[in-house]
């Protein structure tokens, strides 16, 4: 079918002062449209994808936290000990790094919807997998695809929308994420407490997933749609292999900087009540709910984030965030027989790590360019699934062989390092930025000469 347009010509008017026309002719069928109504219509699209984004980040966090919510039951049941949930985490964690390294070369191919469609999926199907196993080992088969899954559609979701989205929304996203991974426990909570088993829980989560699966595959035109519009040009260029991304003046400190934080945030979120229990002699319950006022300090901290984000910008945030970590864990290690400054200093260092997480990835097209960052974010990913799988259980033999008192020195040496590398990125960035300016300036004055 073909419509036509009468639009205003070029000139202004004949000889006579009539106005002058012309019929352009396009397709119906066609992505670019003419009118002021397909300017509308676009709008209204790219809304509806950044809705199904955050149903999408919702998504990513409704896994996370099912294993250790449903583990205490599990491990009797499938009669192996309580450690094995290591081994369940790791496979997990091992397939979400090969993913991650992975996920340049995939986007590029079919494309962030697809990615994230069919990965969603393998996740869904990995949860049926873990609700109707009865042995471990079925367990361990079924978190291949759980880690390929979530591995995958991390990097590829988080790349999508630093490249088209403020910083804004990349904050509250991850609050978002945060609103799923603290909804599982919930679901995981009431099918024990009600008699219906684990099983039942990890199904339930599996049918959220089935949902939002086929939402996300409904909506795969809307990600077509940008692709047509020019909106992931980006991905035309080639793929960047891990040794050349490596070798990226700069690189190298985001990847220690993300490990370093994720390796925080799993640490001081698992060895918490732990610490207080032990170290600080909290009671057990009173310690099971005050470890959670770090994990709320993530979720409160990147909502309100999302309304001074574009005020600040990405690298102050960081700063600020990795500054209000370490005054945090200072108030942590104070010597006083008061908890409430321990607790306060729990929520602190969940507030400051609220910024740091979004704010590196949504820089890093600014820091190492929009034809990188996809190769650059999956390789981030997988440095942070290194530092979640085995720095936390570093502290471990550190808190059974030494002394669980090292917690607050344990954290605050991971978040001065954080520091660190951050200064030396930022450092590093911006002489780039000088040199590139500058080479610029050269050129441009050759070309008048």
């Amino acid at each position: 079918l073909r419509s036509f347009s009468i639009l205003p010509a070029a000139r202004p008017g004949n000889a006579a002062g009539f106005p002058l026309y012309k019929i352009q002719w396009y397709d119906r069928q066609s992505p670019i449209v003419p009118d002021r109504r397909a300017r509308h219509t676009g709008k209204e699209c790219l809304l509806l994808l950044l809705a199904i984004i955050y149903i999408a980040f919702i998504s990513l966090g409704l896994p996370d936290s099912l294993l250790g919510a449903g583990w205490p039951v599990m491990y009797g049941e499938l009669g192996v000990p309580i450690s094995y949930a290591g081994i369940v985490t790791m496979i997990i964690a091992a397939g979400t790094i090969v993913s991650s390294l992975l996920s340049d070369r995939l986007t590029r191919k079919v494309g962030a919807g697809v990615i994230t469609a069919v990965s969603v999926l393998m996740t869904a199907v990995a949860l049926f997998g873990f609700s109707a196993s009865h042995s471990f080992w079925l367990l361990c088969l079924w978190a291949v695809p759980y880690g390929l899954g979530a591995g995958a559609v991390d990097a590829a979701l988080n790349n999508y929308v630093a490249l088209h989205f403020s910083s804004r929304h990349m904050n509250w996203l991850h609050c978002f994420w945060s609103v799923g991974a603290a909804a599982s426990p919930y679901i995981m909570s009431y099918c024990l407490t009600g008699g219906f088993g684990w099983n039942n829980g990890y199904r339930s989560v599996a049918v959220v997933q089935t949902i939002l699966t086929a939402a996300l595959f409904l909506s795969l035109p809307l990600w077509k749609r940008r692709r047509l519009e020019g909106a992931e040009g980006e991905s035309a260029a080639k793929a960047l292999s891990l040794p050349r991304a490596v070798k990226i003046k700069g690189v190298p400190f985001v990847l220690i900087m993300f490990f370093g934080y994720c390796a925080l945030e799993q640490a001081a979120g698992l060895w918490a009540s732990s610490y207080l229990v032990q170290f600080r002699g909290v009671d057990p319950d009173t310690a099971a709910w005050s470890a959670s006022l770090f994990y709320l300090g993530i979720a409160a901290g990147r909502f309100l984030c999302g309304f001074i984000a574009e005020r600040l910008g990405d690298r102050r945030l960081i700063r600020i965030g990795i500054l209000t970590m370490i005054a945090g864990v200072l108030l942590i290690a104070l010597p006083v027989s008061y908890d409430v400054f321990t607790l306060a200093g729990l929520l602190i260092v969940g507030l400051g790590c609220a910024p740091v997480y979004p704010s590196v990835i949504h820089s890093t097209p600014a820091n190492f360019g929009k034809e990188n960052s996809q190769a650059i974010i999956g390789i981030q990913m997988a440095s942070a699934y290194v530092g979640t799988t085995f720095m936390p259980p570093l502290f471990g033999l550190i808190a059974a062989h030494i002394h669980i008192g090292l917690y607050p020195a344990f954290l605050l040496t991971l978040a001065v390092l954080m520091l660190c590398m951050s200064e030396k990125l930022n450092r590093t960035v911006a002489k780039r930025q000088e040199e590139e300016a500058r080479k610029e300036t050269v050129e441009q004055e050759a070309e008048n000469a």
